[in-house]
């Protein structure tokens, strides 16, 4: 008998007007759990960091897909989760037996079992995992983003609409790090 690989896979980064859209998918070893697994919004940044550090070092499978501010432009917000989605999923080895998502969309899987799981970030060790690992991987690219285009705050914000990146996006304009479809970076006069 096959043993039962169950992946769970979230996104972090759909709102942001900067940065990358991150998807993580995460196939957890069954024999090595990891404790303290929450909503990576609810957990400390220390706490993340070392969790995500036990998870990449015990899971069967972790892979991470970066989404960069054009491919978000390109069609939108949703259509690139769930393309990213289904790219993470594809790239597992093993190939889950289970997938679970959080939220109540699923990107297409070509057949693979799928459940979502509205708020299955804090209910769901595989989707805890993959919260965790996509917030942390995300955070440091804004970390990144920071050094290479100063002045925006994303070290602080993480490329969210907050009145101190607006500020910033009438003061210097949108960088290449920008979605360009969304309305503040297009026309930051409207949110002054």
């Amino acid at each position: 008998m096959s043993e039962l690989w169950i992946a769970g896979v979230d996104e972090v980064g759909r709102g942001p007007l900067a940065g990358p859209l991150v998807v993580a998918a995460v196939i957890p070893d069954p024999r090595r759990p990891v404790e303290g697994l929450a909503d990576s919004k609810a957990l400390s940044a220390q706490a993340r960091e070392r969790l995500a550090a036990e998870i990449l070092a015990v899971a069967r499978c972790v892979v991470v897909e970066e989404v960069a501010p054009e491919e978000v432009d390109r069609s939108d917000v949703l259509a690139a989760t769930m393309a990213a989605m289904a790219r993470a999923v594809r790239a597992l080895d093993p190939r889950p037996t289970l997938v679970r998502v959080d939220g109540n969309r699923a990107p297409d899987l070509g057949g693979l079992a799928c459940q979502t799981i509205v708020g299955g970030d804090a209910v769901d060790p595989a989707i805890s995992a993959a919260s965790i690992v996509a917030k942390v991987h995300r955070d440091a690219r804004m970390l990144e983003l920071a050094e290479r285009w100063p002045g925006y705050g994303f070290e602080r914000h993480k490329g969210y609409g907050t009145a101190e990146h607006l500020a910033a996006l009438h003061r210097l304009g949108p960088c290449p790090a920008h979605r360009r479809s969304c309305l503040p970076v297009r026309q930051p006069r409207l949110f002054e």
